[in-house]
């Protein structure tokens, strides 16, 4: 009966045969639970993307009757979920499942399992297999919908569980109605799309993450709508490229018309979405962003670089005159907008005159604030077979240098916000001021006090200090 479930499974995982693992699971956790209840650790690296995969499979172990906890010391089960963007990220994983080999010892019923992006790297996969037999169970993205069936059989089979990617149709499964564990009341992560079809020199997602495949829209508006009805006040829509949504889909929707159909729902809300890639981002969608009622105006758009010839070594497909086009569109139409972006420093073969190349595109653009990175090598990757004679030492104080003009671009623009009154949705308690925390639509920062009581709901908060990248502010 069991092997017959499990065949079954292959292919487009009906809900029922997933069922019929989560009652497995539950009946064997009865016994090999340490306290009253199983417990899961779930530990995320990475993107926004890993958060809400790792959110469904917390989603499931919820239905198999786990609780969850932060201290490894009380868990049956421990998970990490991979990022494999930059080698410190995996560096970073190797370390800390290290770290658990004492613990597995001392607990031999534990089972630890790594999961995500690192593991679709056949290197890393072996290196984890080889290096860390404690682990029991390794699976990539691929196969996140059949995580109770994987679970199942690491829990039942004598040999470490090991699961590879699918084939091609699997790879392209897009799995429907997976359940949902949400790590927080107030902002959501809602997936719209999955896969990249750009290959960025530099990137490994499209290898680790599959091709470009959208959801239907209608899947996603019946979700959409879910949050709205449960209180959530902040909605993050996900993908690697956003503006390449709906593409693969038999009655194609951009994703501006998807934004329209979204902006539609009533309620009391936000919509915000990420990653945009400046190539596919058009006046269409600065157009709709302007319009819309519940649409954020923010607007994260990596740029990257600032010099063309790098730009093209990245295969990004656009010039920096395209992108200062787009930015001063995105300007007139909404003159509030905040701007965001991720900056690579150091890329293969660039020198010291192209580092100042994007030096200078950040102060004509006036960026609110900067996600930056030195360039880190991916196996497989066209630009890892670059020449790269720059020394990391080099590189280091050219990000130094980054860092310190943009901070010196933000001070400026949230000393520009003293004195407005700006809509803030409350998030909780700044730990270390006792203040209350909250963001306004264009993604900052604003402490101020206030009670508890208007945790969760949205309040306009007149700015009375600026801190660089964090606002102070009264309410009114």
């Amino acid at each position: 009966m069991e092997q017959e479930q499990g065949k079954s499974n292959r292919m487009g995982t009906p809900e029922h045969t997933q069922s019929f693992y989560i009652s497995k699971i539950t009946e064997i956790m009865r016994t090999r639970k340490r306290g009253d209840t199983p417990v899961a650790l779930v530990h995320t690296y990475g993107c926004q993307q890993n958060v809400s995969d790792s959110e469904k499979i917390k989603g499931f172990l919820e239905q198999m009757g786990f609780s969850f906890t932060d201290d490894p010391e009380q868990a049956d089960f421990i998970l990490m979920n991979t990022c494999a963007v930059r080698g410190h990220a995996e560096n970073r994983v190797f370390g800390n499942i290290g770290a658990l080999k004492n613990l597995k010892r001392r607990h031999p019923s534990l089972l630890i399992a790594v999961c995500g992006c690192m593991m679709e790297e056949r290197e890393a996969s072996e290196h984890m297999r080889r290096k860390f037999p404690f682990v029991g169970l390794i699976f990539g993205t691929h196969v996140l919908h059949r995580f109770p069936e994987l679970l199942y059989r690491a829990l039942t089979e004598k040999e470490n569980m090991v699961q590879e990617r699918g084939d091609e149709q699997e790879d392209l499964h897009i799995a429907e109605g997976l359940p949902v564990h949400r790590d927080g009341k107030i902002r959501a992560w809602l997936t719209i799309m999955y896969g990249c079809n750009n290959f960025c020199s530099y990137c490994i997602v499209p290898y680790v993450r599959g091709r470009e495949r959208s959801r239907e829209p209608d899947a996603i508006l019946k979700e959409f709508k879910g949050l709205v009805d449960a209180g959530y006040k902040d909605i993050t829509l996900l993908g690697q490229n956003v503006n390449s949504y709906g593409k693969t889909l038999e009655h194609p929707v951009n994703f501006a018309g998807l934004l329209r159909m979204l902006d539609k729902v009533e309620g009391d809300y936000r919509i915000r979405f990420m990653t945009s890639h400046p190539k596919d981002a058009t006046h269409e969608l600065i157009d709709t962003m302007a319009e819309g009622k519940h649409i954020c105006h923010h607007l994260h758009l990596p740029v990257q670089s600032g010099c063309n010839r790098i730009l093209k070594e990245m295969n990004r497909h656009y010039t920096r005159e395209d992108y200062i086009g787009l930015v001063k569109y995105a300007r007139e139409k909404i003159p509030d907008i905040s701007l965001t972006s991720d900056i690579i420093v150091g890329f293969p073969g660039e020198t010291r005159d192209e580092f100042l190349e994007t030096v200078s595109l950040i102060k004509e653009v006036g960026y609110t604030s900067l996600f930056t990175f030195i360039y880190s090598p991916r196996e497989d990757t066209a630009a890892a077979k670059m020449p790269d004679p720059v020394p990391a030492e080099e590189k280091t104080k050219w990000l130094q240098e980054l860092c310190a003009e943009q901070e010196k671009i933000s001070a400026v623009r949230c000393a520009g916000e003293v004195g407005k009154t700006r809509r803030v949705l409350v998030e909780g308690r700044n730990p270390k001021t006792d203040l209350l925390h909250g963001r306004t639509g264009g993604n900052v920062v604003v402490d101020f006090p206030g009670s508890d009581e208007i945790i969760g709901s949205f309040a306009n908060v007149k700015i009375t200090e600026a801190w660089n990248w964090i606002l102070k502010g009264t309410l009114v």
